[in-house]
């Protein structure tokens, strides 16, 4: 079964913040989210909403289709 969107979302999120060498605690701050709720979002347990997205968008420098590009996870 393949994985969902949630989920792989939430791996590309915290793929691009450990490429802007960035910790849950200083993105979390920038987006003036709860470091929890970050942690939530990279497992794939809570979705973000929209203005959420453009946030973590315009904090991690790409554009909002980038945050839903993602590989597909090993067979």
């Amino acid at each position: 079964m393949a994985e969902s969107l949630r989920i792989r979302f939430g791996r590309r999120v915290k793929q691009l913040r450990k490429r802007r060498g960035m910790t849950q605690e200083v993105f979390a701050e920038a987006l003036d989210l709860s470091v929890d709720f970050v942690g939530l979002v990279e497992r794939g347990i809570n979705a973000p909403s929209f203005e959420n997205i453009e946030k973590i968008a315009v904090v991690l420098g790409v554009e909002i289709y980038e945050l839903f590009i993602t590989p597909e996870p090993p067979a």
